[in-house]
């Protein structure tokens, strides 16, 4: 079943589910716990764990909370090779097929009707899916995102093989008519837009979002703010749940007046702008280009004009900041990174930086490369690896469920020195 496969605690009530993620985290501050004993850092508190972990934090809403799916194209149960849907099974078992998201408890009906419409849409078309590129064919993935505003945008990915201009123009016709005037213009489509792509993940730079229709960014509120949505910006997928989180990370910053806080990864400039009344200065940094385009607008609607943007890969743009931070004021790092982790060079670049006291590691994957980047912190001085900086302490775990019914956490370490 699908749902075992992508929610497999949706059978378990909220608080089993909770208790389930509860021993998970605690099995990951063990490990990290044992990892630094063996590194000669003896941080074992009562409990025998490196700092004291919270209950998780619950989510405000547990049914229907993703503000974004993405959603394949592949072969169905039925062997329909136009099904839109979630993936069951595995490449190397070669067993995986393409199963409608009808009954996910995490995904919300607006999301699943849109994934219906676009595979009727699809099934009409003569151009055929492509499932695998060197197999030919066109139609691809589908990503919608929603918000609690009522807005609605969709993303339909499109291989282009050897189609000429008129002919992706003739397809590009097509999608946004069935949208707007067809049996899909019932979704009420805020935005969409169409993304000729001969890879799997394709950036706006690699290969432009082009909008078929409607509004260019959709808009959510968070804490009081009004913030904007590019296609390929990252947001928290829980907007409720990311309300709870960002008041915590405010709290645990302990971010004063005479504060500057550093948001690696940053996004939309979310966080950063959320305690930008509390602060002296906020420095956001993010790769994808679009992304700091938003926070810079989210920065300038909301009247913040203490906060600074600068777009570029963390691992070039951070150490280039602070080789030339000769300030005496105290640093507040806040970093959010993909499940890929931190690049070596930040974590570094953060270890000898002894303007930064205070560390908040935002993890949605703290038992993967995360947990490298946690002993790079608070490992004893390395000369040969250049941590040369004082090493951080682990001071508290946090753990949030921004996702039920997955076995999925959202972790937050706090790191002293």
């Amino acid at each position: 079943r699908l749902a075992d496969a992508v929610t497999p605690l949706w059978r378990l009530s909220y608080q089993e589910q909770l208790q389930v993620k509860y021993e998970s985290q605690k099995k990951i501050l063990q490990t990290l716990t044992s990892c630094l004993e063996e590194r000669g850092r003896d941080t074992q508190k009562p409990g025998g764990l490196c700092c004291p972990l919270q209950p998780v934090v619950p989510s405000p809403i547990i049914n229907g909370y993703r503000n974004k799916s993405t959603f394949s194209v592949n072969q169905g149960p039925d062997g329909n090779p136009k099904t839109v849907g979630l993936y069951v099974g595995t490449g190397r078992a070669r067993n995986i097929v393409c199963v409608k998201a009808n009954h996910m408890e995490n995904i919300p009906p607006k999301h699943k009707q849109v994934a219906q419409c676009y595979e009727e849409f699809i099934r009409c078309s003569p151009l055929d899916p492509c499932i695998l590129f060197h197999q030919g064919g066109h139609w691809r993935e589908l990503v919608v995102r929603t918000t609690s505003r009522g807005h609605t945008m969709a993303v339909v990915t499109f291989h282009p093989q050897e189609l000429g201009q008129e002919a992706l123009a003739a397809q590009k016709a097509l999608l946004k008519e069935f949208f707007t005037c067809g049996p899909g213009a019932a979704c009420a489509l805020t935005s969409l837009y169409f993304q000729e792509s001969t890879m799997t993940r394709c950036s706006h730079q690699q290969s432009p979002f082009q909008l078929l229709h409607g509004e260019p960014h959709i808009f959510e509120e968070v804490l009081g703010l009004k913030i904007r949505i590019s296609p390929d910006a990252f947001f928290q997928v829980n907007t409720a749940g990311a309300e709870v989180l960002y008041q915590a990370v405010r709290e645990l910053s302990q971010a004063g007046g005479d504060t500057v806080l550093l948001d690696i990864c940053c996004g939309t400039g979310t966080i950063g702008l959320s305690l930008a009344h509390q602060v002296s200065k906020i420095i956001g940094i993010e790769v994808v280009e679009k992304a700091i385009e938003d926070a810079r607008w989210n920065a300038a609607f909301n009247g913040i004009s203490n906060a600074e943007f600068h777009c570029g890969k963390a691992e070039v743009t951070l150490p280039q900041l602070l080789s030339a931070w000769e300030d005496a004021q105290p640093l507040v790092a806040v970093v959010n990174p993909s499940r890929a982790g931190l690049h070596y060079r930040v974590v570094r670049a953060i270890r000898n930086c002894p303007s930064i006291r205070r560390l908040l590691y935002i993890s949605c994957k703290p038992e993967g490369e995360a947990m490298r980047n946690f002993l790079e912190l608070c490992c004893p001085p390395d000369t040969g690896r250049k941590l040369v900086g004082e090493p951080f302490t682990p001071k508290l775990a946090l753990p949030f469920d921004m996702f039920p019914h997955t076995v999925h956490c959202e972790l937050v370490l706090l790191f002293t020195r």
